[in-house]
């Protein structure tokens, strides 16, 4: 069962947007704004669950993913990412990622994509 999450995202308004949608279920670990902070949270507050942004300055979501898997890989991590990012889709999948979720999206996707994972 998923009781924290980490949220990462370099857009305040995506971090609020998915602090709303997962607040009812969820308690919200921590946020980051980019990979170094992500990587930071996750050793400093050890969440059940990780929702990462793809396309972040300074540590993009796709090596934070690889530093935190290395960590510990029973993490799992949801990527948030746009329409047409396949290319780095799968380097995600290959850096560990567990899941993913297209922007812009509704608490059913969301919550559908944690539930698969954790299913």
């Amino acid at each position: 069962m998923v009781d924290s999450v980490l949220i990462v995202d370099d857009s305040e308004f995506m971090r609020n947007l998915l602090k709303e949608i997962l607040a009812t279920d969820f308690e919200i670990a921590a946020e980051a704004e980019n990979g170094v902070e992500a990587v930071e949270l996750a050793e400093e507050h050890d969440p059940d669950l990780i929702m990462m942004d793809i396309v972040m300055p300074i540590k993009d979501g796709i090596e934070a993913t690889a530093d935190i898997k290395e960590r510990d890989p029973s993490i799992p991590i949801v990527m948030c990412t746009s329409v047409g990012q396949e290319e780095k889709m799968k380097e995600a999948v290959k850096a560990g990622a567990d899941g993913y979720i297209t922007k812009p999206f509704q608490k059913p996707s969301v919550m559908e994509a944690i539930e698969d994972l954790l299913a």
